[in-house]
């Protein structure tokens, strides 16, 4: 079913709004499924960085926190593992969702709307890597701000942010009948 708008310049704009929110999620898809492509076929190169934090060897060398260091390298590939398994799921779900807005881009508002639930999901879950992964467990718990060789706070915080603008983007609503 489709809903005619008033007005022909509405109904463009709420295409161009619409068209724009499945760029950005096809953009992030394509960003995940990259990040999964390179940690996978370079794998050596990304595993240490995850090793170094986890060993918290460039960190403060007086820091009282070296204790939480973990120097078991089954649990570094454990985590790069977990880290690559999660980037993944986030593609899919940012795939899936891209796939659900370009169906129902032409439908009424309602709809469409309806259609951003599983791009909201991996919106989410992408949020989730790289608040809870990046920048609490490795930036706080495993002191990453404190190296400066292997220190991925700002990445993860620009990915975050870019994440954020782009799930708020994705919430705004439209008028029924903008279309």
């Amino acid at each position: 079913m489709r809903v005619r708008s008033n007005s022909p310049e509405k109904a463009a704009s709420a295409m161009i709004i619409r068209t724009t929110k499945l760029l950005l999620v096809c953009a992030l898809a394509l960003f995940h499924t990259l990040v999964v492509f390179d940690n996978i076929t370079d794998f050596g190169s990304n595993y240490q960085f995850v090793r170094h934090v986890l060993l918290m060897d460039t960190t403060f060398p007086a820091s009282n926190a070296h204790w939480r260091a973990i120097a078991v390298p089954a649990l570094h590939l454990a985590f790069y593992v977990g880290i690559i398994v999660w980037e993944a799921a986030i593609a899919v779900l940012l795939w899936w969702g891209s796939a659900n807005l370009a169906r129902k881009l032409r439908g009424p508002a309602a709809v469409f709307q309806a259609a951003t639930r599983v791009a909201f999901a991996g919106l989410g879950l992408s949020l989730l890597l790289w608040l809870v992964a990046f920048l609490c467990i490795g930036g706080e718990w495993f002191l990453m701000w404190q190296s400066p060789t292997w220190n991925g706070q700002q990445e993860a915080f620009r990915m975050f942010a870019v994440v954020a603008l782009v799930l708020l983007i994705l919430m705004r609503r439209e008028a029924d009948g903008a279309l």
